[in-house]
């Protein structure tokens, strides 16, 4: 068996299923979100349901959910009838998934759940089933078929059930108004955290790390500047100290091949004028993004006036661990 034929098999057969839910996405999912949004508004919770596989992803969307400031929680649906249906409370949402729709676990909880003031939706992939009829809101992930060469293990249907689960996280995300602020709140630990929750001027070098010089300064001692900061770049400024400019290690190298008087001129003939910078309140995460678009090496950070205070040097992001 050839078997890298059979992966992109698989991938083919998964690419389909999503192209076929997502086709057959209606009003329902925006009646789904805005039942999540309402509750959650009230401080309540989404209750996420389900058996075998279909518990499996649903304990990543709850995931999700929770990550992204929409409460969540699991309920087993086997211990849900022996005393966990307490977790439950009016006003919840029940996020019920079963592609069948026929759940025998599922089936058995439903009476319970009823007894509170809830909304149940649901995922399925029959839409006349037994759990559907009894939903308030059905989002339809039937697809075309499974992976499996025998049509029968849940592939296909479980990440189409899956992207479903993110589809409504992240809409329920933007109805809510969670900010990329709130994010980095929920996310103190790891690269995340440190991106979003740090400043520029945590990250950045200054002081004599900082190499900074007049634009009349001639490169000869320029260099010097550089060489004793460790920087390959220094931030050329005027005369009141602002930023007019910057010289690099590849500037000296380009002006080296086509300028024999380059170490006696000065930097305003040779440094590079309106350079890429940031403020020093931004955000860590906006270096970096600055970082991926522009292709630089060396971020100049300013202040409110427009003065070099810092450089963030590319190299030392790893160190840092926001990479």
């Amino acid at each position: 068996m050839n078997h890298l034929a059979g992966a992109k098999k698989v991938f083919d057969i998964e690419l389909a299923a999503l192209k076929a839910v997502r086709a057959q996405l209606n009003d329902a999912f925006g009646r789904a979100v805005e039942t999540m949004a309402a509750a959650l508004g009230q401080r309540g919770k989404i209750v996420v349901v389900g058996i075998g596989k279909s518990g499996n992803v649903g304990h990543k969307i709850s995931a999700t959910l929770t990550s992204t400031g929409s409460t969540s929680v699991v309920l087993n649906s086997v211990d849900a009838l022996h005393g966990d249906v307490g977790i439950v409370n009016d006003g919840d949402v029940i996020l019920a998934l079963s592609y069948s729709g026929e759940s025998e676990e599922l089936l058995n909880l439903l009476p319970a759940l009823k007894r509170f003031s809830v909304k149940i939706i649901t995922l399925t992939g029959g839409l006349k089933s037994a759990l559907a009829r009894h939903s308030d809101v059905v989002l339809n992930v039937k697809v075309p078929r499974e992976a499996c060469p025998f049509n029968l293990a849940p592939t296909a249907s479980t990440t189409a059930m899956l992207v479903m689960g993110d589809a409504l996280a992240m809409a329920v995300l933007q109805a809510r108004g969670f900010k990329q602020g709130d994010f980095a709140r929920l996310h103190p630990s790891g690269a995340i955290g440190r991106a979003m929750l740090w400043r520029v001027a945590d990250i950045m070098r200054a002081g004599e790390r900082n190499a900074v010089a007049d634009e009349n300064l001639p490169v000869r001692d320029a260099l010097l500047v550089m060489t004793h900061a460790k920087s390959g770049s220094l931030s050329v400024v005027n005369a009141r100290g602002k930023l007019v400019g910057v010289f690099t290690d590849g500037d000296f190298r380009r002006c080296m091949a086509t300028n024999e008087n380059l170490l006696a001129q000065p930097l305003k003939q040779v440094m590079t004028r309106q350079p890429i910078c940031i403020g020093e309140t931004a955000l860590a995460v906006e270096a970096l993004k600055i970082f991926n678009e522009r292709n630089i090496d060396d971020l100049i950070v300013v202040n409110a006036k427009r003065e070099p205070v810092g450089l963030v040097d590319s190299q030392d992001l790893p160190k840092l661990k926001i990479m």
